[in-house]
């Protein structure tokens, strides 16, 4: 058991939801894409000022190197010229006042040379000495100071030292070559050369000295540089693989769900429902994931609609009720269609002897059978009346001009469907024969109806209205009067053209109408006669023919020369029993019709 006080784990969903909702993805996608945009200059920014603070020190390094040791350098080398200029003026004013008869002149200007020289290099080596300080006072460069203090203090004393000696001795040159004491001038010189040679030694060292600290520090600033290249490109190189790294998450949190959706619309065309979208987002993607699922389950749930009232109602009308609108309009229309009802003939004396659950069996077996045919030839059932069926072709489900083929079409599938019907009937009670033999009846008419939406404010049906049903109806009723299986109105026949074999019966008015209807009997489909059957169409019409003139007796010998064609000829024995009342009573407005007087 667990203990009180325990903190439960966190089960992974919610942990991948906590995650989730912290996530980059749980974004909008405008905020991800300016989510993305502003990482990505953040880090051009940052790469920029790193590059500049590194270009900027680098430059720093350049101008102390350009500005400071550079020029120090030289200073301490002009110091060093003028140093020997210097020395060379002195020997030329030793000259000018030695020679016979002295050059007087060129003492007195190479003395002010001389002395102009000794100011130069004293003011060289002063330059020298404030930029290497300024070298030394600057902390912001990597500079040797301890090196570059030594410089200035040897500096110092070359300057202060070996120079004031070097004045010193110099002064006392002059002196003995105006006094004319040459050998002692000539002493003296040598003193000064080794003077002399001694401070540019000591120059020349600390030239050397500088050099290695100017050489150092160009090092320094080629290795700085070296180094702010290899920082920039290694920070641009990272810069943009964060930001590749960022955009293909962006881009796989927007794509991914884009290819489900795509591929789950893809299945939705296909008619497969089946199938949901993972939402994995909180963006509009993630919300157009959820919209479709929405969609999709609506789909489902039509399709269950299609599905369970397609069992009720015929599927295209469920289709036009929930998809086509203009279908079903309340105010109905007047159109053409062609009507068909079928009945099972004995079906009251068979349901006598049965159990209610056997009945159902019966009746359930008999619809489907009979209205498979009408659904194959694309009719729309109407409704069931107990064991009669109701169906009609025509606008807006298929075109007026094959209705009445649909039709007859149906009907003769449905005859040939009789023997395997009476062969399911007996096998699906458990019994060796049905007490009463299994036959239908089928009435088809075509003419203008009413149709569409009619009912009560309660409950509503797609329906057709008008004589042609009545008709069909009446002519699925003559069938008994006539021993036929399937009779069709005069407008049904001439729809049909020559799509099927017909045999004229006889010109009937059924209950409910005034006019008289030529009915046909649908022997075949064409060309599918057999020659006896062809012999009593013959036969039958000829008799017909003498019937209809009121030649009783032509009538009476012709129908029963088409008896003995076809024994029980329905159609035959009708006519000849109205003929023996007929040519008892003849009546007084004979025009060749019967009057039904019953349903």
């Amino acid at each position: 058991m667990k203990q009180l006080g325990s903190a439960s784990p966190a089960s992974p969903q919610s942990i991948r939801g906590v995650v989730k909702s912290f996530s980059l993805f749980s974004q909008s996608i405008r905020r991800k894409i300016v989510g993305v945009a502003l990482g990505l200059i953040v880090l051009m920014v940052v790469t920029s000022v790193l590059s500049m603070f590194m270009s900027a020190q680098v430059g720093r390094l350049l101008d102390e190197l350009t500005n400071r040791y550079i020029p120090a350098y030289g200073n301490l080398a002009r110091a060093n010229i003028r140093s020997l200029e210097r020395a060379l003026s002195l020997r030329q004013m030793v000259i000018a006042k030695m020679q016979v008869p002295p050059d007087e002149d060129g003492y007195k200007a190479r003395l002010k040379l001389f002395r102009d020289k000794d100011g130069e290099v004293e003011q060289e080596t002063g330059a020298a000495r404030k930029l290497i300080n300024a070298i030394i006072a600057d902390t912001g460069t990597p500079s040797d100071n301890a090196a570059l203090a030594r410089i200035d203090t040897r500096i110092e004393v070359a300057v202060t030292d070996l120079r004031r000696e070097l004045a010193g001795e110099s002064a006392k040159l002059i002196a003995a070559l105006e006094a004319g004491k040459f050998e002692e001038a000539r002493s003296t010189l040598a003193h000064v050369d080794g003077l002399r040679d001694q401070f540019t030694g000591k120059v020349d060292a600390i030239r050397a000295d500088m050099l290695s600290q100017l050489l150092a520090s160009s090092r320094v600033v080629i290795g700085n540089q070296r180094q702010a290249i290899i920082v920039s490109a290694a920070v641009t190189v990272l810069a943009a693989a964060i930001g590749w790294i960022f955009s293909l998450l962006v881009a796989s949190g927007i794509t991914r769900p884009v290819r489900q959706l795509l591929q789950g619309t893809r299945e939705v065309e296909a008619g497969r429902l089946d199938r949901s979208i993972d939402v994995s987002t909180q963006d509009e993607i993630g919300q157009l994931s959820a919209a479709f699922n929405r969609m999709v389950e609506q789909l489902r749930r039509n399709e269950r609609i299609r599905e369970t009232f397609g069992r009720y109602i015929d599927p295209r009308v469920v289709e036009g009720l929930l998809d086509r609108p203009e279908v079903t309009l309340t105010q109905g229309q007047r159109r053409t269609m062609t009507i068909l009802f079928c009945d099972m003939k004995g079906f009251t004396a068979m349901s006598e002897g049965m159990t209610p659950q056997g009945l159902v069996k019966v009746v359930n077996c008999y619809l489907s059978t009979m209205s498979a045919p009408i659904r194959s030839h694309r009719g729309i059932i109407d409704k069931y009346i107990g064991d009669a069926i109701m169906a009609y072709w025509g606008p807006p489900f298929i075109d007026e001009a094959d209705q009445a083929r649909f039709a007859c079409a149906a009907a003769v599938d449905m005859a040939e469907r009789v023997p395997s019907l009476r062969t399911q009937l007996p096998e699906l009670l458990g019994m060796r024969a049905i007490p009463v033999e299994c036959d239908i009846r089928i009435g088809i008419a075509t003419g203008e109806v009413l149709t569409g939406s009619i009912g009560s404010e309660f409950m509503m049906s797609f329906t057709v209205m008008g004589d042609a049903v009545n008709l069909a109806s009446r002519l699925e009723g003559a069938n008994k009067l006539y021993g036929t299986r399937v009779l069709i109105a005069g407008a049904t026949a001439a729809a049909l053209g020559s799509a099927f074999e017909l045999r004229e019966v006889d010109r009937l008015t059924v209950v409910g109408q005034h006019v008289p209807q030529t009915i046909f009997e649908v022997m075949s489909r064409n060309g599918e006669l057999t020659p006896q059957q062809r012999q009593l169409r013959t036969r039958y019409g000829e008799a017909l023919a003498a019937y209809r003139a009121a030649r009783w007796d032509e009538a009476r010998a012709a129908f029963n020369s088409a008896l003995e064609i076809s024994p029980g000829d329905g159609p035959s024995l009708a006519l000849l029993a109205r003929i023996d009342l007929l040519a008892a009573n003849p009546p007084a407005d004979w025009d060749g019709s019967w009057h039904m007087e019953h349903k």
